[in-house]
This record gives structure tokens, C-alpha cells and sequence, in this order.
């Protein structure tokens, strides 16, 4: 699966198979494999999406909107959330709540992993 424009490359989301309705989704830190794993789609419904992204230092997600509310938490490392030009630093255990519609991006302070979640309904 093709994600997002990143200066002129493609961030590629792997697609694997989706979590089942009551199946538990392991989203412990990586640790010491973070540097090996890319980011994943963990599962899709009509109504929400819900990604494990992995960045390393520097790397970003560049701005853009979504229709839906979203959710960023930060499962390990630090990432800058940038919210309609207003930074918001997150750190392993934090969690950001963003509206529909607002212009966000994310960098990566450290190498990292984080869950994000979009509301679909539009």
C-alpha cells in the first residue's frame, strides 16, 4: 500500500493481513528490531484505520489532512506532531487527539514508532 508523498518519494504502509474483530494486536515497542520494521496498517473497518508507523531520527510524514478526527500515541522514541503549524513534541506513552481537517505532519526527534488512528466517517 502507497501512502504518502515524502520529497518526491513514496512511504510504502506494508499490507498485511488485518486484524480480525476481538483479535488483540500486539503494540509493544519494538526495541531493538525498530530500525528493521516499516510501518504497517493494522486494520481497516468502514469506520476507522488504525497504523503502527516507524520513523527513524529525521525521517518525517509530510503535512496533510485527513476528513477524519485522528489520534497519534507515541509507543517509543520522541516525534514532533506539527497541528496547523503548532508543534506538539510526543514521548513513549503519549497521545495526541487532532480534529478533522487539520493540516498535521510528523518527524521523528529519535527513531520511533507510534499508533495512529483516523476516523473514516465523513
Amino acid at each position: 500500500m502507497i501512502r504518502l508523498d515524502i520529497h518526491g518519494q513514496y512511504l510504502r504502509i506494508m499490507a498485511l493481513p488485518h486484524a480480525s474483530p476481538g483479535q488483540a494486536i500486539d503494540i509493544q515497542p519494538l526495541g531493538s528490531r525498530l530500525a528493521q520494521e516499516r510501518s504497517v496498517a493494522l486494520f481497516k473497518s468502514v469506520d476507522l484505520e488504525v497504523m503502527r508507523i516507524v520513523l527513524m531520527a529525521g525521517k518525517a510524514w509530510p503535512p496533510h489532512k485527513v476528513t477524519g478526527e485522528i489520534t497519534v500515541q507515541c509507543i517509543e522514541g520522541s516525534i514532533e506532531v506539527k497541528a496547523d503549524g503548532v508543534p506538539h513534541v510526543l514521548r513513549a506513552g503519549q497521545l495526541l487527539y487532532l480534529t478533522g481537517g487539520v493540516t498535521h505532519g510528523i518527524v521523528a526527534l529519535q527513531d520511533s514508532s507510534a499508533i495512529v488512528t483516523v476516523s473514516l466517517r465523513k
